[in-house]
């Protein structure tokens, strides 16, 4: 194309990033939104131009000792975790509104910070070329650290030492392969390349793929996250703002099964499915104690991040099953998820502010005196446990029918989790929003959701709807990469694809 729509993309939040740091305390929320809402208009053009067929890949050379590319690209996968990116920034920046922290961590700085994580995120989905993705997974820490570090609860910092030292850890593995990758290629090759075109088309020995593939997969599963490298997420949102927490789950997490699918699987297929028993297992237990222990959870947001743990074992699951349904529907979970979760996290908020405490015993008889709070409530949790007409039902059910067709026992096993969701997610409610109104709930809850929390709610809940009844909107786009990634593998469907019946 003759215009860098992709690479405008990505910018377009890191200028708004950079205007943050200049004195414009006064207006520095109005500022930020309109580069947020920007960023929504050129996502919003560049999808419109990808489902009209136009070729959207850049290329430039940018270190050439290394074969490394300025690569930038977008398939179907790529296109729906950019479109979720975009899309719950601006939603995220409406909660926050009133975010303060202490000193020089106000407003402005909160603003500027995710946007900077905006613009890297975007990159991340976006990088054809395994080192410039490898640069920008790294980046995406340093807006999330000071996000987590900077505001929120009493042990934030302690959170974000966590976060980052997990995030680190699997960084420096993964540091190996990209290494590794370089050295393959030079000696397959005789010239450098990290192009993921170039990269996929090496025939590697199967010991050095096998190990190539460790690197990138023990990175992806502390992102992801999995048990049992998942402890610093309960922590992690348990301290920061409600709104950091939509990002860290909602998309920075992603990158851990986005990585799977385009990396792991991508370039490393035979070793993937090597590995594949073992990520089954560690789907299957990640589901269970995930949900196991958000019921036991006291806490209204760690309850949360181990409901996502859950779904992460989802997800993972439908990849590693190796069935067009599973992929798809892991890949349309990455995108349900993102948006149940952001309406979870942010409903929280909204209570925590009144009440002033994330413990699920704080609450009692709330949907006496917030009707629309307990609403929202109702229907993000509804959302969380995969009711259908919701658009998780669709992602969880295509996962759990692509594990049936290939691993019948395995399918048997994860759909326990489905129970337990119901479990966690009417108990949180109950405890909460039902029952006689306590004193502490008649004295807090003052007042319904505000027009601004309104504002928030509508589009999350207009999403997760649409996408439940009409979800061949994101299908249709999603399926040609979960096709493309099968052929990849060299794996074939156990059963013709869904909808192929009736051709």
């Amino acid at each position: 194309m003759t215009f860098p729509w992709l690479t405008f993309l990505g910018l377009v939040p890191l200028v708004g990033a950079g205007v943050m740091c200049l004195p414009i305390k006064q207006i520095a929320r109005g500022v930020a939104m309109v580069f947020a809402l920007l960023t929504v208009v050129v996502g919003i053009g560049v999808t419109v131009l990808y489902v009209g067929g136009a070729p959207l890949a850049e290329r430039a050379p940018w270190i050439p000792a290394f074969g490394a590319w300025w690569s930038v690209g977008l398939d179907g996968m790529a296109l729906v975790m950019v479109l979720l990116t975009v899309i719950l920034v601006p939603i995220v920046l409406l909660a926050e509104w009133k975010v303060n922290g202490v000193g020089r961590w106000n407003a402005q700085a909160f603003f500027g910070l995710v946007l900077a994580l905006e613009s890297l995120s975007l990159f991340v989905f976006m990088s054809t070329d395994v080192l410039l993705f490898y640069l920008f997974f790294e980046a995406t820490l340093i807006p999330m650290y000071f996000l987590i570090g900077g505001f929120g609860g009493p042990r934030r910092a302690y959170a974000a030492v966590k976060f980052l030292l997990f995030s680190l850890a699997g960084g420096l593995v993964m540091l190996a392969s990209v290494i590794g990758l370089y050295a393959e290629s030079v000696r397959l090759t005789g010239a450098p390349s990290y192009l993921l075109s170039d990269l996929g088309a090496l025939q590697l020995d199967t010991g050095v793929g096998r190990w190539l593939m460790l690197g990138f997969l023990l990175a992806f599963i502390v992102k992801a996250p999995m048990v049992p490298v998942h402890t610093w997420l309960p922590t992690a949102t348990e301290q920061s703002t409600p709104g950091t927490s939509v990002l860290l789950v909602g998309i920075l997490d992603k990158i851990g099964t986005f990585g799977m699918i385009r990396f792991c699987l991508g370039l490393f297929p035979e070793a993937s499915q090597w590995v594949a028993p073992v990520m089954v297992v560690l789907a299957l237990i990640s589901i269970i104690y995930g949900a196991v222990a958000a019921i036991g959870s006291t806490n209204l947001l760690r309850l949360v991040a181990y409901t996502s743990i859950s779904h992460f074992g989802f997800m993972v699951l439908g990849i590693y099953t190796f069935t067009s349904a599973g992929i798809t529907g892991s890949i349309f979970y990455m995108l349900n998820h993102g948006f149940s979760t952001a309406a979870l996290f942010l409903v929280l908020g909204f209570l925590i502010t009144r009440r002033g405490s994330a413990l699920v015993g704080a609450y009692g008889g709330v949907q006496k005196v917030a009707p629309v709070l307990t609403g929202v409530f109702l229907m993000a949790g509804l959302s969380g446990l995969a009711l259908p007409g919701m658009s998780s039902f669709v992602s969880e059910f295509m996962v759990l029918a692509g594990t049936w067709s290939r691993q019948p026992v395995v399918g048997a096993i994860a759909t326990l989790g489905t129970v337990l969701a119901a479990v966690y997610i009417l108990l949180m409610f109950q405890k909460t929003m039902t029952g006689p109104v306590t004193p502490a709930t008649a004295e807090h809850f003052t007042t319904d959701a505000s027009a601004r929390e309104k504002w928030v709610a509508a589009p999350l809940l207009a999403i997760i709807l649409l996408l439940g009844f009409l979800p061949n909107i994101a299908l249709g786009v999603i399926e040609p990469t979960a096709q493309q990634t099968l052929i990849q593998v060299k794996v074939t469907d156990p059963v013709a694809p869904l909808g192929e019946e009736a051709k």
